[in-house]
């Protein structure tokens, strides 16, 4: 567990049927300026009310991904990807999401999608807000910008839940 306080996860023991092997259950990759107060704290404690360790990121801004964050998704059983209009903005996140989508192969990491207002084909095919962030990174981060489609278009072929309009 990350012992600054900008790092939080929720624990209890109160949940038999998950396995205490992993530091955490889940890993809560999510963009904090789209959904962290109206959507992903609720699912954080939710969660938490269930037993079920999660690690999410309270930093509200970063320049790079931290090592911390690196381990503790190496340290989850399973991570929910909350994609959201500006997730793609963030490089941090796209950093995240390949770590993420690099365990699920690696280490059998269970990775579940929401798609919080936003359509599964356009994070899928790098549309919409999605196509916007990666016309800024053709520039400076070429190297990067095939292993973050891979892993979106990835994400997004898997099994999850799409929420609009608060449904």
């Amino acid at each position: 567990m990350a012992s600054t306080s900008s790092f939080r996860a929720s624990s209890s023991s109160s949940t038999p049927s998950i396995s205490r092997t992993s530091t955490y259950d889940v890993f809560l990759s999510f963009r904090g300026e789209d959904t962290r107060y109206i959507f992903t704290d609720h699912l954080y404690s939710a969660l938490g009310r269930r037993g079920i360790r999660t690690f999410r990121d309270d930093k509200l801004k970063r320049e790079a991904i931290a090592p911390e964050l690196l381990k503790a998704i190496e340290e989850s059983r399973s991570s929910v990807i909350v994609f959201s209009e500006n997730y793609a903005h963030s490089r941090w996140c796209l950093n995240e999401l390949v770590k993420i989508m690099e365990c699920k192969k690696d280490r059998g990491h269970t990775v579940i999608p929401i798609f919080y207002h936003v359509d599964p084909s356009h994070v899928r095919k790098q549309e919409g807000s999605f196509g916007e962030a990666f016309a800024g990174y053709e520039e400076n981060w070429k190297d990067k910008i095939p292993r973050w489609r891979a892993a979106l278009t990835e994400a997004a072929d898997l099994s999850g839940w799409h929420l609009r309009d608060g449904r």
